[in-house]
């Protein structure tokens, strides 16, 4: 038995060890904090840093696999008995916690991603603003969800508080708004904020919705004879894990887009960070190139047939052995394929999550500036989603962790305007 075996026996015999909705919740032995365990996915993960470091067993795994007592069959199953008593119940403690500190929480989180930021060369005019300190305006001031103008005090307060090197006057920030070029970046951004979260989700759900607008589009319909008018509204695509909620992936549109075509997108920039297991869809993104997408990265698609679908290629498709598995399994085990589909339902709850709190509708006008005020609210909800990680898991959030990665930011914007 080595060191870490040991202490991972004492910490099974002296602390409290729960299971929650993420996996096991294993007490730190300095007393600061705790970190999640999860053996269900392969092998196992720790949240602690020497797990981080390593990638092999540390002490907090050892301390669950004590109290999780597995017995294989010779027919290959497992029995899993627990020694511990399960319960769900709401950690009130934690999530005061992380309510009440999570304005100056957001603040730091925003800051350190904002510093993977470097400032585009400029060879000549007026010295421009920073552009990590018009970013950090522009997702705070979504974050208050305030207007320009009445959000002016508090980014005057971040600049007392070193947050930023100066405080960008709100007619700036909006033009910054409107630069299709900032789209890529905020994009960067998210993916950049759910990436500590690599070693809880490998599950994902995928879905779509809209955001209103004040803008709304006029034709003249000859039928009738009369103009008609329908509001504008921006339709977002996004995939999170079905865990903490975190979104690892969006595609924003100031028009309608079809889901099935934004589905393999998704994934694929999913897959960059995270180890995808299953993606869960609805109806909507049903296809067998979708299918195969997931397969391909090791993961498993759970996506309802249309009505009219087969198990059997047409006379245009050749015979596709993924589509015919998931066709039967969805037709002739229907129980335990909608186990797995109905985790879906997490990314409806992500959508409510953000319209609840930041605003179900955008106050810019032009398409461009729309959609980069939707994907300023979406990484508002991904660091929240983080402070309650922090509080709860014991989560260390750390960003841009290779040099490689700071690069990203300005190669993005090196032909602006800027």
């Amino acid at each position: 038995m080595d060191a870490r075996e040991e202490k991972g026996l004492v910490i099974a015999a002296t602390s409290k060890i729960e299971k929650n909705k993420l996996g096991w919740k294993v007490p730190s032995q300095s007393g600061n904090g705790t970190y999640v365990v999860n053996l269900d996915h392969g092998e196992p993960f720790c949240t602690c840093p020497d797990f981080e470091a390593r990638h092999l067993p540390c002490k907090h795994i050892h301390a669950v696999e004590y109290v999780v007592q597995r017995e294989t069959k010779p027919d290959g199953t497992v029995t899993v008995t627990e020694a511990i008593k399960v319960t769900y119940n709401q950690e009130w403690h934690t999530y005061n916690e992380a309510q009440t500190h999570e304005s100056e929480c957001f603040l730091t989180l925003l800051r350190e991603l904002c510093n993977g930021i470097e400032q585009p060369a400029q060879t000549f005019g007026r010295p421009r603003l920073a552009l990590s300190d018009v970013i950090f305006a522009l997702v705070y001031k979504a974050y208050s969800t305030m207007s320009g103008r009445r959000f002016t005090g508090d980014l005057l307060e971040a600049q007392k508080d070193g947050l930023v090197s100066k405080a960008p006057h709100y007619n700036s920030a909006f033009r910054y708004l409107e630069n299709p070029e900032l789209t890529p970046l905020l994009k960067a951004l998210i993916e950049q904020s759910a990436s500590p979260m690599k070693a809880i989700e490998t599950d994902f759900a995928v879905d779509s919705s809209g955001f209103s607008t004040s803008t709304y589009n006029r034709w003249f319909d000859h039928k009738y004879g009369k103009e008609r008018s329908k509001q504008g509204w921006v339709k977002t695509h996004l995939m999170c894990g079905v865990k903490t909620h975190i979104v690892t992936s969006i595609e924003a549109t100031a028009y309608e887009s079809a889901d099935n075509v934004q589905f393999p997108d998704l994934v694929s920039k999913t897959a960059k960070t995270f180890e995808i297991n299953e993606v869960s869809a609805d109806k909507a993104y049903s296809g067998r190139k979708n299918l195969h997408v997931v397969q391909d990265l090791g993961g498993t698609a759970y996506i309802p047939f249309m009505s009219h679908s087969t198990g059997q290629g047409n006379h245009h498709q050749k015979f596709d052995g993924l589509w015919n598995r998931m066709w039967h399994f969805y037709n002739f085990n229907r129980e335990a394929f909608l186990q797995h589909y109905h985790k879906r339902s997490n990314v409806e709850t992500t959508f409510s999550m953000i319209k609840a709190k930041f605003g179900s509708s955008v106050r810019a006008k032009s398409p461009t500036a729309q959609v980069n005020e939707v994907l300023c609210k979406v990484l508002c909800h991904n660091i929240c989603v983080l402070i309650q990680s922090i509080y709860e898991l014991g989560l260390e959030p750390t960003f841009w962790t290779f040099e490689a990665e700071r690069a990203v930011a300005p190669k993005l914007l090196q032909n602006t305007g800027f």
